[in-house]
């Protein structure tokens, strides 16, 4: 069998399954095909980073439950973010398109709602993924000053604390560098998307094993399984309240793994692949993180004074554990620095992969004519990379991170984002495909069977439910420094991304927008 189509596609002597299936679905081939499955599960496990998640908001784990609250907690969001990885897979097979979850509203929601669904659906995932970045970018320059100010003689030994000037400024020059490394081929991508993966595996293997057997004073394991931290400086003290707040922390790590749906333009036979890839790192990411969480938990003896900003790593309690445990085994935490050092270079693969997704998001979207500048954000040059929607990703990511400067509380807003904003766009697909589109979606090679209905539901109940829990007030009495700013932030997306369509969309986007003849 061969195929000719249009412009600069190949012609192939076998179809590709993923590449017959987009064709059907109306599009041509522009991006290059070069991906395995392997590095397609790549660039998702890579995001998902476990131990990017998990270092960044261990102080939140501590902070609200502890041991109890993160271990166990770890387990409950893990187990039904696998409801919304397998609804996603299905979908996924079956329209298997850089778009992702956009087209996928657009396809599940009929003609009368398809252009109001997709651009719902758009907004809200490629906002999300720019807020993913700007985190995890502004997370490693976090985490690269805590080394610099460890390295220098700590908080307690005249070390140097970088400004939050000096911040921004490592920020910016982290997110240059991905830009960069993302305005190359897309097979050198690859080849470093599975060096994340491997690093993510291996780092995780190494710290669970290290960090405990240096501590000089570990916890019991009835310590790890049993310990419920009540004492915070938050004025929260409900055991359930403190116990629901806790879970943010598996569910920020464990989100990301749409980048295996964005990827598959790009990705052999993806309507098998990309599937495969969304479960599968969701899956290793959630035994690896539980593993790493455990080995870390066993180094913990002090709640309060890992969270003491007085502390010599300033109140970042993973690297106060890392830094202390080598200190007190060998008289000197340079140990404990190099495994920050393990970490961060995940955090840096984490960001880098995030880049790849959000553009190939933004490509997609401003193909359709979504996006002001449509005609500009969807070109790509002569490796087959959208290398305008590349740089447009880390110059927004930057800018999200300026709010920084004014105060960490209107940054923290604006990257929730990142998490609830995100999931509300991998649940509006879903929720389609189990309502309007319950009797007409047509499955893919990957399907659920009988089962897809009910696993469906299943997956929008609980992001209907961390929508709301993670909307709650984090802290008491409510102050403007204490408020919870999640549902400011994404309340405020709704109406931008809805005024938007009223005021404008609603007259001349009319949904995904095919390009050859099928």
């Amino acid at each position: 069998m061969v195929w000719k189509c249009e412009g600069r596609e190949e012609i192939e002597s076998q179809v590709d399954s993923g590449h017959a299936r987009l064709h059907e679905l109306g599009y041509k081939q522009e991006l290059k095909r070069d991906l395995s499955v392997l590095s397609n599960f790549a660039f998702s496990f890579s995001i998902i980073s476990v131990l990017t998640g998990v270092t960044t908001l261990y102080n939140t784990g501590l902070t609200y439950g502890g041991p109890v609250a993160f271990i166990y907690g770890w387990v409950i969001t893990a187990f039904f973010t696998m409801f919304v990885g397998l609804s996603m897979s299905e979908i996924c097979s079956s329209y298997p398109t850089s778009g992702g979850l956009y087209y996928w509203s657009a396809r599940l929601a009929g003609h009368k709602w398809a252009p109001f669904a997709s651009w719902m659906t758009g907004w809200f995932n490629i906002v999300g993924q720019w807020a993913i970045t700007t985190s995890v970018d502004f997370s490693l320059a976090q985490l690269l000053q805590v080394i610099i100010l460890l390295s220098s003689g700590g908080n307690n030994g005249g070390g140097y604390k970088a400004s939050k000037y000096v911040t921004i400024a490592l920020h910016g020059g982290i997110l240059l560098s991905h830009a960069i490394l993302n305005s190359l081929p897309i097979s050198l991508l690859s080849f470093l998307g599975q060096i994340a993966a491997a690093w993510n595996v291996l780092g995780v293997f190494v710290l669970m094993i290290a960090i405990p057997t240096v501590a000089t004073e570990r916890a019991s394991v009835k310590f790890v399984f049993t310990h419920f931290n009540t004492e915070n400086d938050v004025g929260i003290h409900s055991k359930l309240y403190i116990f629901v707040l806790g879970l943010l922390m598996g569910q920020y790590t464990l989100t990301g793994y749409d980048a295996s749906a964005n990827m598959t333009e790009e990705t052999k036979n993806a309507d098998k692949n990309g599937p495969r890839g969304i479960i599968s790192a969701i899956g290793i990411s959630i035994l690896v993180g539980w593993a790493y969480l455990l080995g870390v938990t066993f180094a913990v003896t002090n709640i309060p004074n890992l969270l003491n900003p007085e502390n010599d790593a300033g109140g970042y309690a993973i690297a106060e554990i890392f830094y202390q445990s080598f200190k007190s085994r060998f008289g000197s935490g340079i140990g404990g620095i190099i495994c920050l050092g393990v970490v961060a270079v995940a955090v840096y693969f984490c960001g880098m992969s995030s880049v790849t997704s959000n553009s190939r998001t933004a490509y997609a979207f401003s193909r359709d004519g979504a996006m002001p500048f449509s005609w500009l954000w969807h070109r790509v040059n002569k490796q087959d990379v959208p290398i305008y929607a590349v740089w447009l990703s880390v110059s927004v990511s930057f800018c999200m991170a300026l709010t920084s400067l004014g105060s960490l509380v209107a940054f923290q807003a604006m990257v929730s984002i990142a998490t609830i904003g995100l999931y509300i766009a991998y649940a509006l697909p879903i929720f389609l495909r189990v309502t309007l589109a319950r009797k007409t979606f047509i499955p893919g090679p990957y399907n659920l069977g009988r089962y897809g209905v009910v696993v469906g539901w299943v997956a929008v109940l609980w992001v209907t439910t961390i929508t709301v829990l993670f909307s709650l007030p984090v802290a008491y009495p409510i102050t403007r420094d204490t408020l919870n700013y999640t549902p400011v932030a994404v309340g405020g997306l709704l109406i931008l991304t809805v005024s938007s369509w009223i005021l404008s969309g609603r007259h001349w986007f009319k949904g995904p927008v095919t390009n050859v003849q099928t």
